[in-house]
């Protein structure tokens, strides 16, 4: 029996944090991620990809982020279950909580917080008949390694920010980059849009829209696609590649049956005081979660994690009183004693 402070189902850069912010509170974190490594999607599906709006780093890589957060956590000694998936929760007479995985570990915590981004997932794939038959032969629903497209021909099909941020980061590494687009207008974030017009206008992005993808052309690998524009003969591309990104399809997987309020595959929560859901002690935090005006970035499960984990600490002491320290003064202090300590200057100044 696995025993901590606070069970983090997930290990994504909100369960990751997590770590962080509960090690502030003196509170120990063990966390479960199906996958064999920590650092969720940013590690497994985009490890490669560049991330713009992450607090004081212009750009860093999805991987790099999930660097820094285990270097972060590292002082707190949190445990790790991984390649192993959380598959049932019981709840103790004390309130207390022992969660069971698909393997058989026990965890037993009396909070647990659901940090598992999207859950299980897998592409969305485009209704194109013979697109089975190349996949893994130039057909890519994710990019991990985007040197496999060093002087390649690519054609990428989406309209939200992964075909837009794909498309600005490939248009250096790429011989060619084609994105095509059912319409003319783009989901993503206006200034990712404004760098693909940019881009069009160097002549470095061949953008197509409205139009669509309907075959795929070659003789055991990829080389072309058939376009259909709107008011034109369709016509063939030559290309490499083809990578459609039409997002993920999630599932909760066996957290779906724990008893939880779902609204459209996701775990609702009480935003108005600490995340917590319908189950006292069980909380859901960053792209699993669902809350009027909720927004999926990794800067908001940040941003819930932070107040979980000081309705988490009331819920483990509830006669104990903590006084928040802002890190800048106080420091930091790892389980092993060992202790950051905050700028001397800085803290004169605070004094």
């Amino acid at each position: 029996m696995i025993k901590t402070d606070i069970l983090i189902i997930g290990a994504g850069p909100t369960g990751l944090f997590t770590v962080f912010e509960a090690g502030l509170l003196k509170l120990r974190c063990h966390l479960i991620d199906a996958l064999p490594q920590p650092g969720g999607q940013c590690s497994e599906i985009y490890p490669k990809k560049p991330i713009y709006d992450i607090p004081a780093y212009p750009e860093i890589l999805a991987g790099d982020l999930t660097d820094k957060l285990m270097e972060q956590i590292k002082q707190f000694e949190p445990g790790f279950t991984l390649g192993e998936r959380a598959d049932t929760v019981e709840k103790q007479e004390d309130g207390t909580f022992i969660v069971t995985t698909n393997k058989g570990t026990k965890h037993h915590a009396p909070v647990v917080a659901i940090a598992g981004g999207l859950g299980s997932f897998e592409p969305r794939k485009p209704p194109i008949s013979n697109i089975i038959d190349f996949e893994g032969k130039g057909v890519e629903y994710i990019i991990k390694e985007p040197e496999m497209y060093r002087g390649k021909n690519v054609v990428i099909a989406g309209g939200g920010d992964s075909a837009l941020d794909w498309s600005i980061f490939l248009a250096d590494v790429a011989n060619s980059v084609t994105l095509i687009h059912r319409r003319n207008e783009f989901r993503g974030h206006l200034d990712s849009v404004d760098q693909v017009q940019k881009l069009k206008n160097e002549g470095k992005i061949n953008l197509i829209t409205p139009a669509e993808v309907k075959a795929i052309v070659g003789d055991g690998k990829v080389e072309g696609v058939e376009v259909h524009k709107k008011e034109e003969e369709p016509f063939v591309i030559n290309t490499d590649h083809f990578i459609p990104l039409f997002g993920l399809s999630p599932k909760l997987g066996p957290i779906a049956d724990w008893g939880l309020e779902i609204e459209k595959n996701a775990i609702k929560v009480n935003n108005a005081l600490d995340y917590q859901t319908n189950i006292p002690g069980i909380y859901a935090i960053g792209d699993v979660n669902t809350y009027p005006g909720k927004l999926k970035l990794i800067l908001c499960g940040f941003h819930e994690a932070t107040l979980m984990c000081q309705s988490a600490f009331k819920r483990i002491f509830p006669d104990k009183k903590y006084v928040m320290k802002y890190t800048t003064v106080g420091g930091v202090q790892g389980f092993d004693g060992t202790k950051k300590e905050a700028p001397k200057a800085v803290v004169k100044a605070i004094n």
